[in-house]
């Protein structure tokens, strides 16, 4: 695994061994990067169920302004740190060592907006994907800048909503065994 483009390219990745978490390919990330190219340049990134964190890692590579890493096992924060520390990132970043939902309810008090959220729950957790789309469309959408985008990465054979609460989703890009759906909280208008 490695960075796929920006200032940390090609520079590789650790994962936190085992089968609990699952990395998202490189081919993904670069497909995810390259749709998200004009937005990721001083975002706000959330990496929800950060993992190895390289997506997050990736999104600073790209230039944003701050990503929050969200994990809470102790493996995949480990690898986060050590994935920051190989390649001297020191800055514009923090860790969220919680679960997600506490995490986001902590977060929506905070003065930050996220631009950018990537949620990659376990695959087979269809109620993690369902209950973060509903917090992030519900009760933490004040957490969400006025065009932020919200990405969930899942298997083909997981039916994610077409909306949950104010999100609604408006591409879904398919791509081997996995689909990113995007969703937004704007009108087709401002998408456009």
């Amino acid at each position: 695994m490695r960075v796929i483009a920006g200032e940390f390219r090609s520079r590789p990745l650790v994962a936190p061994k085992g089968l609990d978490t699952r990395p998202t390919s490189d081919r993904l990330r670069e497909t995810l990067f390259n749709v998200l190219a004009p937005r990721t340049a001083g975002s706000i990134f959330l990496d929800l169920y950060a993992g190895s964190g390289a997506i997050g890692v990736e999104a600073l590579s790209r230039g944003a302004s701050h990503v929050i890493f969200v994990e809470h096992a102790p493996p995949a924060l480990r690898a986060i740190r050590t994935n920051l520390a190989s390649l001297g990132i020191r800055g514009n970043y923090s860790i969220e060592s919680h679960r997600v939902s506490a995490a986001l309810r902590r977060l929506v008090t905070a003065d930050r907006k996220a631009d950018i959220v990537f949620l990659d729950p376990p695959y087979n957790d269809a109620e993690e994907y369902d209950s973060t789309l509903a917090l992030l469309g519900g009760e933490c959408l004040p957490l969400l800048a006025p065009h932020a985008i919200v990405i969930a990465e899942c298997l083909r054979k997981l039916n994610l909503p077409d909306t949950s609460g104010a999100l609604h989703r408006y591409r879904i890009l398919k791509q081997g065994d996995s689909i990113l759906s995007f969703y937004s909280v704007s009108s087709v208008e401002e998408r456009s």
